[in-house]
């Protein structure tokens, strides 16, 4: 019923959305003369605001085709490839002739697309052979093509890694670096020979104990019981996936802007001016961040409520209770895969100490292939995108990948 009633509101408010829409155009039209005048300036920028606000957000695009290397523009062409039922490799190919070091950056399955690590691709792709994890939205996948849980991602990151080779490196960011961490102390027990040449987690929730956050606390707080009675609903018709069991994005979404409500709204306020007084650069950017902010996916129930489960309830990868197909996931295992933990200082989804703890566990790996480091002054996002990641951030993992590859 609730992913209906969402539907439905979506389809009640379709012609508010056309209205908003046509009639801002007809506002800002150049031979229009209202759209010159402050009242006609604070109208368009009215209908603005209730069309982003209406709009159905689908899955955006890395636009990225074309980086920088030693200095020279070379052009880049995304190629799918290693396809699976619940997601596949996005390669993003240059045409240049170099030897880096190829780095497979696993993208977030939590409710958000794998373009929301646009900024980290672009930063990283001068230096590096890049392929990302495309996860499928779950509203589009056939409830007869099976279940997906947080033990299949696992088994997932492993078959693409087996395919990618040796000597392949990952980055995760948030949320995988739990199941990236399964997947590098897995293949090291089995002495698989793709096993990671070097692990990067960044704002990765490993063990939840250390400084829990508003998103620790609510798993705590609540039986897995009630998220499955509370945000579990079934995807409607006329999706491909109708009838499968999901996790909605819309109320990832919602959850996400409550925690930081007030900043939206100080953002969305900013916004409304900057379209008033027509400074179309800062309105631009916030335009951006919401386009990629409000395009959200689904996430199948059995994946979302085994990471609840297992990671935030029980804590079963730092507790040593984390049973694999039979297989214990040890982090006694890692004895070679090189780990770079980096957190930010003013992280309020994984506090700092949750992604650390990765180091802490592996207490068999040599402390010269255990690195940290805690960016001052950063939040979640930053992690990953903006200034500081580029500034502070992505030069360390450029320098950590680069020491531990085989190609120089």
């Amino acid at each position: 019923m609730l992913y209906a009633f969402y539907e439905l509101q979506h389809a009640a408010m379709a012609p508010v959305h056309l209205w908003a829409d046509q009639s801002a155009h007809l506002i800002r039209h150049p031979l229009n003369p209202m759209g010159y005048t402050l009242a006609g300036r604070t109208a368009a920028a009215g209908c603005e605001m209730i069309e982003q606000l209406t709009r159905r957000y689908g899955k955006p695009s890395f636009g990225l085709h074309k980086t920088v290397v030693e200095g020279e523009s070379v052009s880049v062409q995304p190629r799918r490839c290693h396809r699976k039922t619940f997601g596949q490799l996005l390669h993003f190919e240059r045409a240049c002739k170099r030897d880096d070091p190829r780095l497979l950056i696993v993208a977030p399955m939590s409710g958000h697309f794998a373009t929301l690590l646009r900024g980290t691709v672009e930063e990283l792709l001068p230096d590096h052979d890049i392929y990302i994890t495309d996860w499928r939205d779950a509203r589009d996948v056939p409830l007869h093509s099976g279940r997906f849980d947080l033990d299949d991602y696992v088994g997932y990151l492993m078959d693409w890694l087996t395919q990618l080779g040796p000597d392949t490196h990952v980055l995760a960011v948030c949320q995988p670096a739990v199941p990236v961490y399964a997947a590098a102390c897995l293949m090291e027990a089995q002495g698989h020979p793709a096993k990671p040449a070097s692990m990067t987690l960044m704002g990765g929730p490993i063990d939840t104990r250390q400084a829990p956050t508003k998103v620790n606390e609510l798993a705590m707080t609540r039986p897995l019981s009630w998220f499955e009675r509370n945000v579990i609903t079934e995807v409607p018709p006329p999706n491909l996936g109708f009838m499968r069991r999901v996790y909605p994005g819309f109320l990832q979404l919602a959850g996400f802007m409550t925690m930081n409500l007030d900043d939206h709204v100080l953002k969305h306020q900013k916004l409304f001016k900057h379209l008033i007084t027509g400074d179309e650069d800062s309105a631009e950017k916030t335009r951006a961040f919401y386009e990629e902010y409000r395009s959200v996916m689904d996430i199948t129930a059995e994946f979302y409520l085994q990471t609840i489960d297992l990671v935030f309830q029980r804590q079963a990868l730092a507790r040593g209770e984390w049973v694999w197909h039979g297989e214990v996931v040890d982090p006694l295992a890692l004895r070679q895969t090189p780990v770079l933990a980096i957190e930010g200082e003013l992280d309020d989804i994984s506090g700092v100490g949750q992604t650390r703890a990765a180091l802490d566990l592996a207490v068999n790996l040599p402390e010269s292939r255990r690195e940290y480091f805690l960016a001052e002054g950063v939040g979640h996002y930053g992690i990953f995108n903006g200034s500081k990641w580029r500034r502070l951030i992505a030069p360390q993992v450029r320098r950590f990948i680069r020491r531990h590859s085989s190609t120089h």
